[in-house]
């Protein structure tokens, strides 16, 4: 158009400029700023937000902002244009308070409070700020404007808002939103099945991706799988997660790198580690993530040279590690007592892979050391370490002094976790344990006083059966379940056939003052056995079964879960708080290393 002599206008420029956001091309933008100021468009208000936006999408916010200041009066557009700016650039507090500014100038402008000029582009802008922040009542402001303004219908805006809601931890108010939507689109379905599945409630999240298909005017997406089998994977729904299988199968999206690595997830965290290995296998593109997901499956399930050896292939084929790669195979190692191997990936790391160790690293390494018995080593690199430890490190090494009761070790970390995480009664109850191994009943009755006297409840422990697509849950000693009187029944039958193969309780894992045939009783009705037998009640003779236990399982139950599947000749797979246990032939995966 210049080598023709033309003459550009004012529409010419915004155009001109758009082109060059779309491209992040900020030396031809330049130019194009240049010659807006040659032909005298300097002070036009779409010139002006065309190039705001534009050194914003080039990350220069600190010449969108000397042009936003520069603009003599400017429009909701150039507001906008500037909030949206700071928004993509990850400064989300600076975008809010130049929406302080929008408000106040526009207010003074107009002689009152009410009826502010927005617009729903920048309502968007603006919750996305929120979202960022976690600003709950921001958030809440935000909405009354929206009200105010008459963009409750707005389909974008509402999106933002649920989204908003949802970062600010308020899910309730998400789904109020979402369920007074007029209208819904794939965003809308797909951001409240994510809202629950990324906050564990993963049987809420199935019930809107139910819904979802119910309704005919919206398709779900490769976006609305992925999300659905996170939904699977963090409830170990493996039938619902076969099924969205077969719809990523049929509708041709088995090569979508999301989709796959969520699929690989899903069967790792459903106890199916094998399908995910072939699932991987078989996936065209990987990324950092699809390597990352089957490291952590392998070692997950106690795999731990099989997890080496992806992690090996990966760097192998040139895939560089983060770190979320990095803690995959240190827990790897963890899980397996691989101290050479986890010594050698964690120098490596910085060296190697240019990834600076983090709290997440320190805390496998102090976990992989402790486990091993090296506990003046993890004490040690916690002393060295260039992060502050938290609850996760201390409570790591207050474990590892429980496995080979170092209690003088213990109670340094419990005075450590008592400072930082005053309000988890599971450190105290771990102590208190240690004091009962060690027969110091005063130090136990001090630990429980002081319990009691703050309201500190150990959380109840209980495991699930999901059994024809309904979940079973029993607790310890439960007596609600409408079969509890025949899985009973069955209990006691089972323990004679396990003291016949030599099976003896493990009356530690009972730590009250109390004779020993009392001990005995409470083991038989601890939740994972009541479990595992109604289950195997259940279920058709040869076949595998699954339980989930919310917290890591105790020695006794692990010893006659392993003598159990031996007896009935049936594979019994326990998902704990900590990782997979394989229970085969009287044998366990974790080869007792857990």
């Amino acid at each position: 158009m210049r080598k023709l002599s033309l003459i550009p206008n004012r529409s010419t420029f915004p155009c001109t400029i758009k082109s060059c956001s779309a491209l992040s091309d900020l030396y031809s933008g330049k130019q194009a700023h240049q010659q807006a100021l040659v032909f005298g468009f300097e002070s036009d208000l779409f010139v002006s937000s065309a190039l705001i936006y534009m050194y914003s999408k080039c990350g220069e916010l600190r010449d969108a902002r000397l042009l936003f200041d520069e603009i003599p009066q400017r429009n909701v557009v150039s507001w906008t244009s500037m909030i949206a700016g700071y928004v993509q650039n990850d400064d989300p507090r600076e975008a809010l308070l130049l929406f302080k500014e929008f408000l106040v100038e526009v207010s003074w402008r107009e002689g009152e409070k009410e009826g502010v000029c927005l617009d729903s582009v920048a309502l968007v802008s603006v919750l996305s700020a929120c979202a960022r922040v976690s600003g709950k009542y921001l958030t809440e402001g935000v909405h009354g404007f929206l009200v105010r303004g008459g963009f409750e219908g707005h389909l974008g805006v509402e999106n933002t808002l649920l989204d908003a809601y949802a970062k600010c931890g308020e899910l309730g108010a998400s789904r109020q939103v979402f369920d007074g939507m007029l209208e819904r689109d794939d965003v809308s379905w797909n951001s409240m099945i994510a809202v629950y599945a990324q906050n564990g409630l993963s049987m809420e999240a199935l019930d809107v991706f139910f819904k979802m298909v119910n309704d005919n005017g919206v398709k779900y997406n490769a976006v609305t799988l992925s999300t659905v089998l996170l939904a699977c994977a963090h409830a170990g729904a493996l039938p619902v997660g076969k099924c969205i299988h077969d719809q990523v199968i049929k509708k041709g999206l088995e090569d979508d790198v999301i989709v796959g690595t969520s699929i690989i997830d899903m069967y790792c965290k459903c106890g199916r580690v094998t399908t995910a290995r072939k699932a991987f296998d078989h996936m065209k593109q990987k990324n950092v993530k699809s390597w990352s997901a089957m490291i952590a499956g392998h070692g997950m399930h106690g795999h731990a040279r099989d997890a080496l050896d992806v992690f090996y292939e990966m760097r192998r084929v040139g895939v560089k590690p983060n770190h979320i790669t990095l803690v995959s195979i240190l827990a790897a190692c963890s899980h397996a007592g691989l101290v050479d191997e986890g010594w050698h990936c964690f120098r490596a790391m910085k060296k190697e892979y240019d990834v600076e160790p983090t709290v997440e690293h320190y805390g496998c390494m102090v976990d992989l050391l402790g486990r091993a018995g090296f506990l003046k080593d993890a004490y040690g690199l916690i002393k060295e370490m260039n992060v502050r430890p938290d609850s996760v490190i201390w409570g790591a090494l207050l474990g590892a002094c429980r496995m080979h009761k170092n209690l003088e070790l213990a109670e340094i970390s419990a005075r450590k976790l008592f400072e930082l995480d005053p309000d988890n009664c599971g450190y105290y109850v771990l102590l208190s344990n240690m004091y009962a191994d060690a027969g110091r009943w005063r130090d136990v009755e001090r630990v429980r006083v002081f319990m009691k006297d703050h309201g500190l409840v150990k959380p109840a422990g209980f495991s699930l059966v999901d059994l024809k697509g309904k979940i079973h849950v029993f607790l310890v000693g439960d007596r609600e379940h409408p079969q509890h009187k025949k899985i009973y029944e069955y209990l006691e039958k089972l323990c004679k056939k396990l003291l016949e193969v030599g099976y003896v309780p493990d009356r530690t894992s009972v730590h009250h003052d109390i004779d020993e045939e009392e001990k005995e009783m409470r083991l038989q009705v601890h939740s994972e056995k009541l479990a595992v037998a109604f289950a195997l009640m259940n279920t058709v003779p040869g076949t595998a079964i699954q339980v989930i236990k919310n917290l890591r399982v105790c020695g006794d139950c692990h010893t006659a879960i392993m003598l159990t599947s031996k007896i009935v000749n049936r594979e019994i797979v326990v998902r704990d708080s900590k990782r997979f246990h394989h229970f085969k032939d009287g044998v366990c995966s974790c080869g007792g290393y857990w």
